[in-house]
């Protein structure tokens, strides 16, 4: 047992992630770490884990969304430098079927996304924007709007604090 551990323990350390690419460092913050808020009323909650992939050249965002008594809500965002369009573009993916593609525009203290669809499983479209803002160095707020007709409706206000 001896001499298979110790090939183990001679192999070097694991190297420390490349620097992400320029795009993306508005959101390094983010990375390395999971955040969780808990929706007004307190019987929801909202975890997201945030990692680099390949060297720093893309970010994923895995959530949860946990309520008593309901299946988990899941889904993965992928956050890359689209270099056609010149921004940082995003492909969101949930455990429903459902899907969303859009922008992340970086702005003094925040992250804005703007508006985007949401398809669900069912086809039904969903208007969308958000903004990230961060609150210290430890959490960051997520207000996002719906759009009806003609107006921005408030969806959710989360503080995402880190974990």
């Amino acid at each position: 047992m001896r001499s298979f551990l110790l090939p183990l323990l001679l192999l070097p350390a694991a190297a420390a992630p490349a620097e992400p690419l320029a795009a993306l460092q508005p959101m390094a913050f983010l990375a390395g770490h999971c955040w969780k808020g808990e929706f007004p009323g307190g019987r929801q909650t909202d975890e997201q884990c945030f990692q680099w992939l390949y060297d720093g050249k893309m970010l994923r965002d895995t959530h949860t969304v946990r309520s008593p008594g309901k299946p988990d809500y899941v889904g993965e965002t992928t956050y890359y430098h689209d270099r056609a369009a010149g921004t940082v573009a995003f492909l969101y993916v949930e455990n429903r079927g459902g899907y969303s593609r859009g922008t992340m525009l970086p702005a003094a203290g925040s992250l804005d996304f703007p508006a985007t669809h949401y398809v669900g499983a069912d086809g039904k479209v969903l208007t969308y924007r958000v903004r990230w803002t961060r609150s210290g160095s430890d959490a960051y707020e997520a207000f996002s709007e719906m759009q009806a007709g003609e107006r921005w409706l408030p969806q959710f206000k989360l503080l995402l604090r880190k974990q």
